[in-house]
């Protein structure tokens, strides 16, 4: 029997490259179109993730920028004044600055429980005006506000949960007269968050830790219990999961048809005045065809893409063999461009060779990266660039600061040598300046040490039991000279008994000489008042040392910037008032060495600035209520502890 003769090489190639591609291709198509339909699923869960967590951060921002809307508006005259007229303006103009889901605001008599001034006409807000919330007389701590939620129908005719809040307002012999009240929808009607996210829409649901639905995309549903729910079940395990913390996407069916949602939750306190402790569990929902969406795309690319391998490795079987040298030799001039690669054409794709294409897509992409890499450092060049600029900016500004003391005392020192003066007085007051030109050089000099400690991880303190009281009285003592000078009114408060924290002496009165000389120097006119008060912080009380002053202030757009080192807020301020601008940076990082913080706060230029400190207070537990009253220290020298007068102190729960 004779033996077979030998195949030719394209009928071997054809049959081995199909029994060897047909399969691998069948199963890499099945497996990629798993792992797009994974990789899809991943990042919704994400996404739906992500949009709970910004829709919780947003709702909370609400909540508290109303508040605050209510808190600064019920301290203006017009509302104080009790007068209609005045009121009905100030409620116009301030629903006008308001977002559109305010519905109403009103100014309510506590005489008569009647609306002297309202946004909404006669329409009446309910429920009552219950003011046994409220201290009937005005004090130094602000009483809270109250939050209700009730169900109504919105202007657009449809279901859905409003915010009620209410602020006392006292009159101007400082009783507790009228009650201003805002109402608000739960969340804007155009609220869809998803489309932000760059890849699906979502919606917001609403649920309170009771079970209570307060938003939901279907409004028919807004006020019913989850236990009426067909998913009941998973309602419940997004509330549990949420309350304790944890963040599981779950598959939800939201509609009567039996579409299929991912839900991403996360767990918020709840405004309302009467939950304290409660929680409002902030849904993401999104449909999962919503989430998949493009699959059916990826599907069809991936059948062509197999359809056009296999063609090509047909063709490639039958041309093989003249074909083969061709790319090869065109790969190979292309990679041996690559160091020209600005002046090299791009690869072609039109091999016959699924290989050569790939490795074609490859030098391609590698091209890309190394442009991309080239971008990259050459962006980093510019900010290493205006880093540099940066430096020498505060380099310039340094130098300049230490300048001119550094003339002042060389002038000084050099009329007294030269015997330029006209009698010892006149020599006593030009050492005088040179001793004010070498303190303030030292403090530069210091701030300078203490930053580069910072920065090297070698600033060290030294913590002990202190008295603040003492530290603050000292720290006003030094500072109410200049209040004098610029004829300031120094206001400040002390308590009574001592108030113990832990802290380093030193730092901690480093840390109260700045913010109270910040306020003198940026202050022209006006008032600086020291508040000192107690806080409570859960099981325990932190003291809080507030300055506020009525000076130039700082735009909001700006305050994230003060406490960074080498950074001025406004050169032209800085120039005009002096200083490094290493003050706030050092505070702040020497105030958390010592277990505490610092806070700025201020309404805009020339509204003045707030800045406070606060520690936790050591034997909280002994100190007790006291009465507050205030002087005025920017009129008076202050010698020892006597000028500061008696405390003022109040504390929060």
């Amino acid at each position: 029997m004779a033996k077979p003769g030998p195949s030719s090489f394209r009928r071997i190639l054809l049959s081995r490259i199909l029994l060897l591609s047909l399969p691998v291709l069948l199963i890499g198509e099945v497996a990629a179109f798993r792992k797009a339909r994974h990789s899809l699923l991943a990042t919704s869960r994400q996404h739906v993730n992500i949009s709970a967590e910004r829709k919780s951060e947003r709702f909370l921002d609400t909540i508290a920028t109303l508040q605050t809307k209510m808190l600064v508006s019920s301290q203006t005259m017009a509302l104080k004044s009790g007068s209609p007229s005045q009121a009905q303006k100030f409620l116009d103009r301030l629903m006008l600055q308001l977002p559109d889901n305010i519905y109403c605001i009103q100014l309510v008599a506590l005489s008569t429980n009647k609306a002297i001034a309202s946004t909404c006409n006669n329409y009446r807000l309910s429920p009552a005006v219950d003011s046994k919330m409220w201290s009937q007389q005005e004090n130094a701590i602000l009483d809270p506000q109250s939050v209700y939620i009730q169900e109504a129908i919105a202007p657009n005719n449809k279901k859905q949960m409003q915010l009620l809040l209410s602020a006392p307002v006292y009159d101007r012999t400082g009783q507790l007269s009228y009650v201003l009240r805002m109402q608000s929808a739960l969340r804007p009607e155009h609220d869809n968050d998803g489309h932000h996210l760059g890849s699906i829409a979502d919606s917001t649901v609403i649920i309170a830790e009771n079970g209570t639905i307060l938003a939901h995309p279907d409004r028919k549903r807004i006020g019913r219990n989850i236990s009426q729910e067909a998913n009941a079940e998973a309602y419940k395990k997004i509330i549990s999961n949420a309350i304790a913390g944890k963040q599981e996407v779950l598959d939800l069916s939201l509609a009567k048809n039996g579409a299929k949602f991912l839900a991403g939750y996360t767990a918020i306190p709840s405004p309302i005045t009467q939950e304290q402790g409660q929680r409002w569990i902030i849904l993401a929902v999104t449909r999962l065809d919503s989430a998949l969406f493009g699959l059916q795309e990826i599907q069809l690319v991936l059948v062509v893409l197999t359809i056009g391998l296999l063609g090509a490795s047909l063709l490639t079987t039958l041309h093989l063999a003249r074909d083969l040298t061709a790319p090869l030799k065109q790969l190979r001039d292309y990679a041996l461009k690559l160091q020209n690669y600005h002046e090299v054409e791009r690869m072609p794709h039109d091999f016959q060779i699924k290989e050569f294409n790939q490795l074609a897509e490859a030098l391609d992409l590698m091209v890309e990266r190394l442009k991309s890499s080239a971008e990259e450092v050459e962006i980093a060049w510019e900010e290493a660039k205006a880093a540099n600029n940066s430096k020498s900016n505060f380099l310039a500004t340094t130098s300049h600061e230490l300048r001119n003391p550094l003339n002042a005392i060389i002038n000084c020192i050099r009329l007294v040598r030269d015997d330029c003066c006209d009698d010892r007085a006149e020599e006593m007051e030009f050492l005088e300046r040179a001793e004010d030109a070498a303190i303030h050089l030292l403090g530069i000099i210091n701030d300078l040490l203490d930053i580069a400690k910072i920065e090297s991880g070698k600033l060290s303190l030294v913590l002990e039991v202190v008295d603040l009281r003492q530290v603050l009285k000292e720290a006003i003592s030094l500072q109410s000279v200049h209040a004098e000078q610029k004829n300031l009114h120094l206001l400040a408060s002390e308590a009574p008994e001592p108030i113990l924290v832990q802290a380093d002496r030193a730092k901690l009165k480093q840390v109260l000489i700045n913010i109270i000389g910040n306020a003198v120097k940026f202050t022209e006119q006006g008032s600086i008042t020291v508040k000192t008060r107690l806080e409570a912080d859960g099981n325990s009380l932190r003291a809080i040392v507030a300055v506020q002053d009525t000076g130039v202030g700082v735009d909001p757009a700006h305050q994230h910037k003060l406490f960074r080192p080498f950074v001025m807020v406004d050169g032209t301020t800085t120039r005009k008032f002096g200083g490094t601008g290493l003050g706030l940076a050092i505070s702040k990082t020497l105030m958390e060495l010592m277990g505490g913080n610092i806070m700025l706060c201020s309404a805009g230029v020339n509204r003045g600035t707030t800045v406070a400190i606060a520690l936790p207070v050591v034997n909280a537990a002994e100190l007790k209520m006291m009465n507050f009253e205030e002087f005025d220290l920017g009129s008076k020298p202050i010698s020892g502890g006597d000028a500061i007068g008696q405390p003022i102190l109040d504390r929060a729960g």
